[in-house]
């Protein structure tokens, strides 16, 4: 039984209350919107954790971090560590994106260790272990291979899988007509992009589908529906491939909610400023108010080394819009594999972006007025007690300690607060 499935029979599961209470709303509620396919819980049911999360209409935005081995580091005991970090500064889930050394045992020690809910694309282990083959490409990977490679993911319990649904012949011709300047940036796209076009054949996720919901009913895992076609530079945004991806997608996105399966749909990439709120507007317009799941967007492409400032404002737009999921993007983005380091920085831009939202529609905004009247008040250990990141705001302090304690050094005895207070409160001057 799914969780879309008992909503829609008017049961009130435990993880419902769970949402229901961390985000201070009713328990009906939150099982109206399940049942309509407006918020979703990523919840496989072979994966137990505390950190049971909401995601929709209604809800606190959430955040995303990607963490996962390349073919050229395979490092595990990093990865966990990258996990640690994304906990500790509070990812909502988690998703393992490792193409390199034995995915199998990767996966598995993620989810082992993970208190909150873990994302894969299984189209990377289809088409990455059929490449290790001798003699073999991604191209040469099978329909059983792909679904072989679901299914696992599910028993081991995955709670939400990225599928590229909307890589369809029809789409690849209208890329090729297109003629972008970037072409393809999805990872997953791109595995089912050549393998159509090298088997002249339709994509078995999209003509299997009716299969795919089997899978994921078995195992209650929520279906993340890729944007294979989203620009990988702002030249191309907003175009008839992506636009053609997303109304294939609304179509799953129906067929799925029909089968009581939990689905969000993911997008836009790279999109000017301008054109991020009329993307949020048009995936809810589409999917029926559908969670979107939104990978930036990067609303600019010159600057590689800051990107997790880019998609922090682009994250921001479109939370404001109405987006429900921010994908964090880290400095190394376009770079390189992300470090420990770069996972905290890219997490905590994108924390800020969502928080940025959350508290202009009246949440989570008491920390904010709490750290409000501390700097008021010159207490700088209530402030740290307050600030997101502690440690980080000590080190600034002290690097270069004030001569009086009770200011900083960045305007000493003409603090203005300290100014301020000591005229309107009667104080000495």
């Amino acid at each position: 039984m799914t969780q879309m499935l008992d909503a829609k029979k008017g049961t009130i599961t435990d993880e419902m209350k769970v949402v229901a209470k961390n985000e201070g709303v009713s328990a009906e509620y939150i099982k109206k919107m399940v049942a309509k396919g407006r918020i979703v819980i990523p919840k496989n049911l072979n994966h137990h954790f505390p950190g049971i999360k909401g995601i929709g209409e209604g809800l606190s935005i959430k955040v995303n971090v990607n963490i996962g081995t390349s073919i050229d580091w395979v490092h595990i005991e990093e990865e966990l560590e990258k996990l640690k970090i994304a906990v500790k500064y509070g990812a909502d889930t988690v998703m393992d994106l490792s193409t390199g050394g034995d995915l199998s045992a990767i996966r598995k020690k993620i989810i082992e260790n993970s208190p909150i809910p873990v994302g894969t694309v299984p189209i990377y282990q289809a088409g990455i272990l059929r490449a290790r083959k001798p003699e073999q490409a991604v191209v040469d990977m099978t329909e059983d291979d792909m679904f072989n490679a679901i299914e696992e993911h599910g028993r081991d319990g995955v709670d939400f899988i990225t599928v590229h649904l909307g890589v369809t012949k029809e789409t690849i011709e209208k890329l090729k007509n297109r003629r972008r300047i970037t072409g393809m940036v999805s990872r997953g796209g791109a595995f089912l992009l050549a393998w159509i076009l090298h088997n002249d054949e339709e994509n078995p996720l999209y003509r299997n589908f009716d299969y795919l919901l089997e899978i994921a009913r078995e195992y209650d895992m929520t279906l993340s529906l890729g944007d294979g076609m989203r620009p990988g530079g702002i030249a191309d945004s907003t175009d008839i491939p992506q636009i053609n991806e997303l109304l294939i997608l609304g179509k799953l996105v129906k067929k799925a909610r029909d089968g009581g399966i939990q689905c969000m749909v993911e997008g836009p990439g790279h999109i000017t400023m301008n054109e991020v709120g009329a993307n949020v507007i048009l995936e809810k317009s589409v999917t029926d108010g559908a969670p979107f799941y939104v990978l930036g967007p990067l609303v600019t492409d010159i600057f590689p080394g800051y990107d997790h400032i880019v998609g922090a404002i682009g994250g921001a737009l479109a939370a404001m819009a109405g987006a429900d999921f921010l994908c964090y993007v880290t400095p190394a983005e376009h770079l390189a594999l992300p470090t420990i380091e770069d996972v905290k920085e890219g997490l905590i831009a994108s924390k800020i972006a969502a928080h940025a939202v959350d508290i202009s529609r009246g949440r989570g905004i008491e920390m904010d007025i709490g750290m409000d009247r501390a700097r008021g008040n010159l207490d700088w250990n209530g402030q740290f007690r307050l600030c997101f990141d502690p440690e980080k705001a000590r080190i600034y302090r002290e690097r270069r300690g004030p001569s009086v304690e009770e200011v900083c050094t960045m305007c000493g005895q003409f603090c203005a607060l300290k100014m301020a207070n000591n005229y309107l409160r009667g104080g000495e001057r």
